[in-house]
């Protein structure tokens, strides 16, 4: 499709609004952590629900709501009261390549970083730049396998300086960070901007921004990231990831 810039960014804004609504929710992952109240309860559910986000949504979604009723749903204070002995019943647990391990050492370095690091929001908003949390989510990995691990963990948290897209972390970030009042996004970290996001990008959203002209990059890699953010910063440079809701919807919902 080649469209003028006015035009392209009508055509997506209707999207927008069309998907950006409370009933998105229904179909979306994001509805795990909508059952909690608490800003820690919201974070480290948002959290666990994006990094398991892969494959078939209804089973994220029914996974999701598992490691949160295995957090007795309370879960941070599971993540920052348990004892040893309360993390054997994570062993089980199984989503895709994500296991039991892997669930019971993201709980063991979640609780560091709320014990040591002054929570996940601290951390990102420690390391982000004017325009970018890339270099943010670098920097939250490193803390969070500073405690001893088990290496295969590692895999589980992306790493835009090794040049990954890190579609999961930006979409958790897009989801703790807006805060456009219209009740999908939680937008409860108020020491980061919505500027600073970066689209989660995907085989939807990339394939979706390729034949709208957002993005010529092949891989769906770090430097496609960094393209698709400059296009969509042209269109809105206060609230680019908006358009996340406008190439999801195009992509999963209409086979654009």
């Amino acid at each position: 499709m080649k469209l003028t810039k006015e035009s392209l960014k009508e055509f997506l804004d209707t999207k927008v609004v069309l998907y950006n609504n409370p009933k998105f929710i229904e179909s979306d992952p994001i509805q795990v952590p909508h059952q909690f109240s608490k800003k820690e309860d919201i974070e480290i559910a948002g959290f666990l629900a994006a990094t398991i986000a892969w494959g078939n949504r209804k089973s994220i979604i029914n996974n999701a709501n598992k490691m949160v009723t295995l957090l007795d749903h309370s879960p941070f204070e599971f993540v920052t009261q348990h004892q040893d002995s309360d993390l054997e019943k994570l062993l089980p647990f199984v989503h895709r390549t994500f296991n039991g391990e892997d669930f019971i050492q993201f709980v063991k370095s979640l609780q560091h970083i709320y014990l040591k690091h002054q929570g996940l929001e601290a951390v990102f908003a420690k390391y982000a730049t004017a325009d970018s949390l890339q270099q943010s989510i670098h920097h939250f990995k490193e803390l969070f396998f500073e405690l001893p691990h088990i290496e295969r963990t590692k895999k589980h948290v992306s790493d835009p300086l090794k040049n990954s897209a890190a579609k999961r972390i930006n979409m958790y970030l897009r989801w703790m960070v807006r805060n456009d009042h219209n009740g999908v996004d939680f937008g409860i970290w108020k020491s980061l901007r919505s500027a600073q996001l970066s689209c989660p990008l995907d085989v939807h959203s990339g394939n979706v921004a390729r034949k709208l002209g957002l993005l010529k990059r092949k891989q769906n890699d770090a430097k496609a990231l960094a393209e698709l953010d400059a296009s969509l910063r042209r269109l809105d440079p206060t609230d680019p990831v908006k358009y996340d809701f406008a190439l999801f919807g195009l992509g999963v919902f209409e086979e654009f």
